[in-house]
């Protein structure tokens, strides 16, 4: 099974960016998607593959927020 995880840019650098999951600032592919600082994108295996609208992207992390703590 593959999982997105919603993360916001911070910052960009030609097709790299610095996302930021829950604090944790990982550096990203931007290549396949028109983004910028600010806006929240789904992100697998390192690229991101999708921007999302701030709504979408929060109710994610809120439900794997919500997973992780029946872990």
């Amino acid at each position: 099974m593959c999982i997105a995880i919603p993360g916001k840019i911070v910052s960009i650098d030609s097709r790299m960016a610095k996302v930021d999951f829950n604090g944790n600032i990982v550096a990203v592919n931007v290549g396949l998607i028109d983004a910028k600082v600010g806006d929240y994108v789904l992100v697998h295996a390192g690229c991101a593959i999708e921007v999302m609208s701030k709504d979408s992207a929060l109710e994610l992390i809120e439900l794997f927020h919500d997973l992780e703590e029946l872990a």
